[in-house]
């Protein structure tokens, strides 16, 4: 694990809040500035905060067993981990940053985890990590249920995809798939642990800030679970999802 910044650039991160944006356009604007970002075309680095239409999206380490049940559509995408769902309710951020060298992507996942674990912090759930899976966890006497995914791809330094925070999404929609590949722990939401009524846009300032502050801060936060999916796919690219 590094010390100091995540990030190469010192330069402020350029937050762009897209609202609700089809995936496949964002898909293809992530993958845009992430080979802008990489060339130098681009000197600084841009996380994009959106909503996605309702989607199922599957991972590199998807199994046929995990995708849906009632025979909705699934796109297939190149980040790490299994299949997800995204839609209203749920705020996806993906970071396009370019990492500090030595690169060390399991650090920058455990920082993005920290950043959601300060923001439902601040809305009164606890939540922390759990061993061997990504993510952002409640562990109670209710069992394991599942508040943020994390899901990346890093190639030639740079980072894509990223977090989805369940803020007040239609939590049916998980009904249809084992979300992560998970079988034995639930999804949730800010909402449905404090009884809130929240949108998207009452997080967004501090999922922000949050970010910013986690992967600059020079202190990296304590390991708190075992990476078990961080697989080279091809010279200086990798995808990480950790069990999402």
């Amino acid at each position: 694990m590094r010390n100091g910044s995540a990030r190469l650039s010192t330069e402020p991160i350029e937050v762009r809040r897209l609202g609700a944006v089809d995936y496949q356009e964002a898909y293809r604007l992530q993958h845009e500035l992430a080979e802008k970002r990489a060339s130098g075309e681009i000197d600084h680095d841009v996380m994009l905060l959106l909503e996605h239409p309702s989607v199922y999206t599957a991972g590199r380490r998807t199994e046929d067993s995990d995708r849906p049940v009632n025979g909705a559509p699934v796109i297939d995408v190149d980040r790490g981990g299994r299949i997800t769902w995204h839609g209203p309710g749920q705020l996806v951020g993906y970071p396009i940053v370019k990492l500090a060298e030595p690169v060390d992507v399991v650090d920058y996942v455990r920082r993005l985890e920290e950043a959601l674990i300060r923001v439902c912090a601040s809305r009164g759930v606890a939540t922390g990590r759990v061993d061997g899976r990504s993510g952002v966890w409640i562990r109670d006497d209710a069992g394991e249920r599942k508040l943020g995914q994390i899901g990346i791809r890093v190639a030639k330094g740079v980072t894509l995809h990223g977090f989805a925070l369940n803020v007040n999404p239609d939590m049916s929609v998980f009904d249809a798939i084992v979300p992560c590949g998970i079988v034995d722990a639930g999804v949730t939401s800010i909402t449905m642990e404090t009884g809130v009524e929240l949108s998207v846009d009452d997080v967004l300032d501090e999922v922000t800030a949050q970010v910013a502050a986690c992967l600059d801060d020079p202190i990296p936060p304590s390991p708190g679970h075992t990476e078990d999916a961080l697989a080279a796919t091809e010279p200086a690219t990798a995808t990480v999802g950790i069990s999402q």
